[in-house]
């Protein structure tokens, strides 16, 4: 666990590669119980003009913030996280799925003693975030 004697504005987490696939769609639907057809059904996603089947903005953003909970060593270090969404991450029907590459950097320390860290999630070299930030409380 890093704590926050270790820590200094400008510093980069570990970069992270996180796959997205139709199981991981599955699975958080049924968590979260958002069935919309665009994050399952190929045909449907592709008629609404997707270029099909997209991962749950959540998901994406769930996944992303790893790269900070990774990093800190404690996911209750997490006390904010905010983003807007970007732009889909359409998932192949294949065993791959998408990859989104995750990069962070600390940004700054607050007056409360915390850290903001902002994060950048892209998929195909182009951002699917927007705005991601996490504030973090480190020992």
């Amino acid at each position: 666990m890093i704590t926050a004697a270790e820590v200094s504005v400008g510093d980069e987490l570990p970069p992270i590669t996180l796959r997205i696939t139709r199981a991981h769609l599955v699975a958080y639907a049924g968590a979260s119980l958002d069935f919309n057809p665009i994050h399952w059904n190929q045909r449907f996603a592709e008629g609404v003009g997707l270029p099909g089947v997209i991962a749950h903005g959540m998901l994406t953003m769930g996944m992303a913030c790893r790269i900070v909970t990774e990093w800190a060593g404690d996911p209750a270090a997490v006390v904010e996280y905010g983003t807007r969404f970007g732009r889909p991450v359409p998932v192949p029907d294949d065993d791959e799925g998408a990859v989104v590459e995750v990069t962070a950097k600390v940004t700054k320390v607050l007056e409360d003693g915390t850290f903001k860290v902002n994060i950048n999630a892209s998929h195909d070299g182009k951002s699917v975030l927007g705005g991601a930030s996490a504030r973090v409380r480190l020992p």
